[in-house]
């Protein structure tokens, strides 16, 4: 039903989206995540050519709508747009505002266009509101309405950015279930959304938006459960950052430590994590730059990019993960058994819940979960 190749949008010198591609068959409900800024809405505004893309070919029906020659009006006949913002007429009633798109541009009958608008009023449960007007409703019923006056104009497809973004937390699961109820008579839809749970049970597929691309594509079991590329994983669970390198054996040992409380701090951890968690990184590092050996490590440390440091916090699961990630000629960490006393090892092994090692691109990476 719509094709998309190679798409792009520039805004001057702004680079929104890059060679984006997609494939939305009949039926299918597409939602739409990811960071804000990664080309969501500007994605669904480029489909009906609220915006203009700078390059690529958009297919609605086999039909190329950039194509000089195209008309319009047949795209806004297939294609209807929620916004999040409501956009309706605040001059007419909520039955005039159903009614005026149907009259105007369908020249459908005046008095069929109101039964018809009647029946939707009546789906998504406003009829008794039917002669009220916009500023008499909550923010939950505009949007209702909003998405009753899309249907009036008896769209193929319904494009939804962000429909739930200005609401009430209080009204959100009244404009879901609209379109809940939208997804299951099988009308195709696009949504842009930030709410996950609804994403995950509405849709037929998952499209992951990031770098001004599709990042990743999937059904919402492989997005939300199994997602195969990193940036979505991060996305999904939610995960918080803290990154330092040690590039060679003059690293600021205090600003590290520093630099880990502070974001520890930010996301409210408790003083017994921090301090586990700092036991964890300095004695890992022990471990990295132990004597006997110490020389031929810090060459190593100095001529292959340094030992990455790496502290994920997964805000949805509440865990916390410490990741080091250096040169594989530095050989194990962890299970060497070179350490004369081991006590840095069962430090570790104390404080944590499990400890992964392997190895990727010629990089060993060292995964500790702490208890």
């Amino acid at each position: 039903m719509i094709k998309v190749e190679h798409l792009s949008k520039h805004f001057d010198n702004l680079t929104v989206l890059k060679d984006v591609n997609a494939v939305i068959k009949k039926g299918e409900v597409i939602s739409i995540i990811g960071p804000s800024g990664t080309g969501k809405s500007t994605f669904l505004r480029c489909l009906n050519l609220l915006e203009t893309p700078t390059g690529g070919k958009i297919f609605i029906n086999n039909k190329n709508i950039l194509d000089p020659k195209f008309n319009v009006n047949f795209l806004r006949q297939k294609m209807g747009m929620v916004f999040q913002n409501f956009n309706l007429f605040d001059h007419l009633c909520i039955l005039d505002n159903l009614t005026i798109g149907p009259v105007k541009l369908l020249n459908a009958d005046k008095k069929a266009a109101e039964e018809r608008g009647r029946e939707l009023l009546q789906m998504v449960g406003l009829l008794p509101k039917q002669y009220s007007f916009p500023n008499e409703l909550s923010g939950g019923q505009k949007q209702r309405v909003a998405i009753a006056r899309c249907l009036s104009m008896n769209p193929e497809i319904i494009l939804f950015d962000e429909p739930t973004s200005a609401l009430d937390p209080t009204m959100v699961s009244e404009v879901l279930g609209v379109i809940r109820r939208l997804a299951q008579e099988g009308m195709t839809m696009a949504i842009v959304t930030h709410e996950m749970n609804f994403a995950f049970d509405v849709s037929s597929r998952i499209f992951y938006m990031d770098e001004g691309v599709i990042y990743e594509d999937g059904t919402p079991d492989e997005i939300f459960n199994h997602p195969k590329r990193e940036k979505t994983r991060m996305f999904i669970h939610r995960i918080r950052t803290c990154n330092y390198l040690i590039a060679n054996e003059h690293y600021d040992f205090y600003e590290m430590r520093s630099t880990i409380e502070a974001f520890c701090e930010k996301y409210f951890f408790k003083p017994e994590k921090i301090n586990n968690l700092m036991l964890i990184v300095e004695e890992t590092l022990h471990l990295c730059l132990r004597e006997g050996d110490t020389k031929q490590r810090l060459e190593i440390i100095k001529t292959t990019g340094g030992i990455e440091l790496t502290v994920d916090f997964s805000e949805k699961e509440e865990t916390t993960t410490v990741i080091f990630k250096a040169d594989t000629q530095l050989k194990t960490i962890i299970n060497d058994n070179a350490e004369s006393d081991g006590i840095s090892k069962s430090i570790i092994e104390g404080l944590s819940s499990s400890i992964k090692e392997e190895i990727i691109d010629n990089k060993i990476i060292l995964t500790i979960s702490i208890a």
